[in-house]
């Protein structure tokens, strides 16, 4: 989340759904007169809405297997992941409260049908959300998420990743895999962040693309980082492209460490409530279908701690977990 502002693979499915293989397409509209290359269903510009009933096919690239996955069937949270809380603005300004899944009677993180759901509530004078980390980190994958983001001006829906071992904002890294900002509707964008390519330094780099169904309907948003680049897609097609630079410097890549993955809705903030936010909106919905981590077996690396120990959250010392990794003053 930023501060401020195919190869074709096998379906992965849940119970009772199933997908439209694209050969289905071709033959429909064959049948119509049209003489369409399934490919170009995938490489369209714009995004074709998913039918939200039926599993879609992800387009893993080759050579990559699932070794992590959250497929939201339990109807509860699991303990792939944890919370961060708290009201102090995040280094972004933010205006909401991130709690643990709930505040009294009212719940900002639930699972239903499949479907993981982050609200955005009203409760007395303040805003009450979700900020979910995940328990393990990763060198090097394919990490995506099918996901229909919530609308309404102020809404800040991110999916996005993080060091382990962060000490310090912008040097150590952050990959963006998606973003999006309500009062821009259905502009979605994908960032890395770093000590030489960032906003502060007006030398960010980031792409963003328009999907006319992102707060409507599903859609997947993966990316792929390796050791010589981090590329971003929507639906399979790629649209953000960063080249390791081989300098071997971290001002340009801090990207050769574990990091973790983050689901998050913002309120307001230096991004999300540039023109304003609106609280009518409210409660304002996030909706993940699903979270898959793919790796590579002969580019990764296992997401083990220096001690050879599994990696599994960032504490503090004193053995309790470190909330808030960014200084305040970001």
């Amino acid at each position: 989340m930023k501060i401020f502002y195919k190869h074709f693979s096998l379906s992965y499915f849940k119970p009772l759904q199933s997908r439209i293989p694209a050969s289905a397409v071709s033959l429909v509209l064959l049948c119509c007169g049209v003489i369409l290359n399934t490919s170009s269903v995938v490489a369209s510009e714009t995004f074709l809405a998913q039918d939200d009933t039926a599993k879609q096919e992800n387009y893993v690239p080759a050579g990559y297997s699932l070794v992590w996955s959250d497929e939201f069937d339990n109807d509860k949270i699991t303990d792939k992941w944890w919370y961060e809380t708290g009201d102090h603005g995040w280094g972004n300004k933010e205006l909401q409260n991130y709690v643990a899944g709930r505040s009294g009677l009212d719940t900002c993180a639930e699972v239903s049908s499949g479907i993981l759901k982050i609200s955005a509530k009203k409760k007395d004078n303040q805003v009450i959300s979700i900020r979910m980390n995940s328990r393990q980190s990763w060198i090097y994958g394919y990490f995506e998420s099918r996901m229909k983001l919530p609308s309404g001006k102020g809404t800040w829906p991110a999916f996005w990743m993080l060091p382990q071992n962060i000490k310090d904002w912008p040097d150590d890294g952050e990959i963006d895999i998606m973003e999006e900002v309500g009062y821009n509707p259905n502009y979605v964008s994908s960032s890395i962040h770093c000590k030489a390519y960032n906003h502060v330094a007006g030398t960010q780099k980031t792409s963003e693309k328009f999907v006319p169904s992102a707060q409507s309907e599903f859609h997947i948003y993966a990316v792929e980082w390796t050791e010589n680049y981090i590329y971003a897609y929507i639906d399979g097609k790629r649209y953000f492209t960063f080249v390791n630079d081989k300098q071997g410097d971290k001002n340009t890549w801090p990207f050769n460490v574990p990091f973790y993955l983050k689901l998050n809705l913002a309120w307001g903030g230096n991004w999300g409530g540039a023109k304003g936010v609106d609280e009518n909106v409210l409660p304002a919905v996030y909706e993940i279908d699903y979270v898959r981590v793919y790796q590579d077996g002969a580019k990764s690396q296992d997401s083990k701690n220096q001690d050879g120990t599994k990696s599994q959250d960032y504490r503090n010392q004193d053995g309790t977990k470190n909330q808030d990794y960014r200084n305040q003053d970001f």
